[in-house]
């Protein structure tokens, strides 16, 4: 197996880090990143460097201290992003666009960046994690749907783009793990008087609860190493529990309406 010199936004926690634990232990080279290393001072897991996925300044001198150790980036993840619920009338519209400027335009600031680097090395592979959650509309994680389906289409047009040069990309769309997302997470407040209270409340229990219970992310990780080692890697992939895959082929087979139901139903609203 040839080593690969891997790039995973994210990687100190999560699904990164699992990722890149994984990758390592495969005899990959590996660099993950933070926006900030000042709170990791002990992680010796793999190497991670400081990158701010908003900030194209960050990244570039992040991918430059790459290619000045490995002259080469053949594997991009980007993993790095935020969560983010709330009632969508009553969400700060700052945080919306933060949301979208962490979880969209950080892969794209990310892939032009090695874009560049992978033409001249005629290979490459950009994988983008997205979510189960990007196929469909759920109740006050529309924003963060948005973001995550955003990711996939935008996904589908560059991979059409670089084809030529030898270039892959691929998206994988977890469903729930078990991960600190939820500490992370913005949570719009639950404000007592406003007309949403009791079905945000009860569909933020519900989302939460679904985390602390799922699956390891090490799923994640077996599903990115199967890619890297695929020739010709599908335009998309989802790793998740039966039920969470279910719910987007139903989407793709059954009327809006009727496919509105039963997500009404699953949330009991």
């Amino acid at each position: 197996m040839q080593q690969k010199v891997v790039l995973i936004t994210g990687g100190s926690s999560g699904i990164g880090k699992s990722i890149g634990l994984y990758l390592q232990s495969q005899g990959h080279k590996v660099y993950g990143t933070s926006r900030n290393l000042s709170k990791y001072p002990d992680f010796k897991s793999f190497e991670l460097l400081e990158l701010e996925v908003t900030d194209p300044t960050s990244i570039r001198s992040a991918v430059q201290q790459i290619l000045d150790r490995e002259d080469r980036i053949d594997v991009l993840i980007n993993n790095a992003g935020v969560g983010i619920t709330g009632p969508i009338e009553e969400t700060p519209h700052q945080e919306i666009t933060k949301a979208f400027d962490v979880n969209f335009n950080g892969p794209l600031h990310l892939a032009k960046a090695v874009l560049p680097q992978m033409r001249l090395q005629k290979s490459g592979l950009i994988i983008n994690i997205t979510s189960i959650a990007g196929g469909m509309g759920l109740p006050y994680r529309g924003i963060y749907s948005a973001t995550k389906g955003a990711v996939d289409i935008v996904s589908e047009a560059l991979r059409m783009e670089v084809k030529d040069f030898g270039i892959q990309i691929t998206t994988v769309a977890p469903g729930d793990f078990a991960t600190n997302i939820a500490a992370g997470r913005y949570h719009a407040p639950i404000e007592g008087q406003s007309p949403y209270s009791t079905a945000y409340g009860k569909t933020l229990k519900m989302i939460n609860k679904d985390v602390d219970t799922a699956e390891d992310p090490i799923l994640v990780a077996k599903k990115v190493l199967e890619i890297i080692n695929t020739a010709k890697p599908k335009v998309h992939y989802k790793v998740g529990d039966a039920l969470q895959k279910l719910s987007l082929f139903l989407k793709k087979i059954l009327p809006d309406k009727i496919y509105e139901k039963l997500v009404l139903n699953h949330y009991k609203l």
